[in-house]
């Protein structure tokens, strides 16, 4: 009798071709997931050159850094170093309609034939690719700010004196800016900029009087108390002040300052008074403990005042981590 020829797969047979496929999926994912993340790794780290390089370019224009945050001559909110730079990271039709004498709020720029916000302006620059939430904050008329993932150091916990213009030791101050002379720790032992998450939580304005020791740990933050906002810490690139575009090292990267806050624990940051804020005289010196956080695993990716971009982990001592954010303390550091 003639031999039947089959023509299709068994059951059997399918399953195990389906099997098969999916054990080299799981083995290839992670594998991919790898080579993404560290695609992400190193395109934060081009923003983050980019960034402290034009830096360089606006000390060799106008021979100092920009100030962190500066009062506009005029009136309103003050800008920020990241906005300052704006013409040295091609941003320069950007650059060109701000008024940086005017506060931000009032400053606007025409994209598609719509006037809109500056301030709500994604600057690409200025945002990881592994951040989140990257989207615009929506105000009461519509689109009001932009986050940011790239913050200037400003110090350990001091950052600014109203009453007598005294300001942080970190290299990017409130209220004037530095001349790379003023960095007598070295160029490439002083913190210029670091990752931070968008959206934070935190507590403002506790306006607590005269000096506050800086605090150990994260209960020590939590009892100063203040205004608490939910999600809006560095959610605003054009704000110079230091919960919106700035760090500090009071505590270690992506150490958690978990606070209860109507029965929710959220990791915060705390500005003991904001720059610029109005107040009776003497005006509350602006401490603040807002910390450096990544979404890259491990640790933060940060760039050197020299220029040189590096990877600190968690890990890092806080002494040495405190060390690394001033521009004249002389102590003796030594990387890892």
């Amino acid at each position: 009798m003639p031999r039947s020829i089959r023509t299709a797969f068994t059951l059997v047979e399918l399953l195990v071709v389906i099997a098969i496929i999916g054990i080299l999926i799981g083995l290839l994912l992670p594998a991919v997931q790898a080579a993404r993340e560290a695609a992400r790794r190193m395109s934060c780290q081009n923003n983050l050159k980019q960034v402290v390089l034009a830096v360089h370019n606006y000390e060799s224009s106008l021979k100092e850094i920009p100030a962190a945050w500066t009062k506009p001559s005029v009136s309103g909110d003050g800008w920020s170093a990241q906005a300052r730079i704006l013409p040295f990271i091609e941003a320069i039709s950007l650059a060109q309609a701000i008024d940086y004498s005017a506060g931000y709020k009032l400053a606007t720029i025409h994209v598609d034939g719509v006037d809109v916000p500056i301030s709500s302006y994604r600057v690409p620059t200025y945002l990881c690719p592994s951040e989140t939430n990257d989207t615009v904050r929506i105000g009461d008329d519509g689109p009001e700010h932009y986050p940011l993932s790239y913050a200037y150091c400003a110090g350990r916990w001091f950052v600014y004196d109203a009453n007598n213009q005294r300001a942080g030791r970190g290299m990017f101050t409130a209220g004037r800016g530095r001349k790379f002379r003023d960095c007598l720790d070295g160029l490439s032992n002083t913190l210029a900029f670091a990752e931070v998450k968008a959206w934070t939580p935190y507590f403002r304005d506790a306006a607590i009087a005269g000096d506050i020791p800086t605090p150990h740990q994260e209960s020590d933050v939590c009892a100063m108390g203040g205004s608490f906002k939910t999600d809006t810490g560095h959610t605003e690139w054009v704000d110079g002040r230091v919960h919106q575009t700035g760090f500090t090292t009071t505590f270690t990267p992506n150490k958690k300052i978990l606070c209860d806050v109507n029965g929710v624990k959220y990791d915060v940051d705390f500005t003991n008074f904001r720059e610029g804020k109005s107040a009776a005289s003497p005006i509350p010196r602006t401490y603040a403990a807002v910390t450096s956080r990544s979404y890259h695993v491990g640790g933060v990716t940060v760039a050197m005042m020299d220029g040189s971009i590096q990877f600190f982990t968690d890990s890092i001592e806080l002494e040495l981590w405190r060390n690394l954010s001033t521009r004249a303390g002389r102590e003796v550091v030594q990387l890892p």
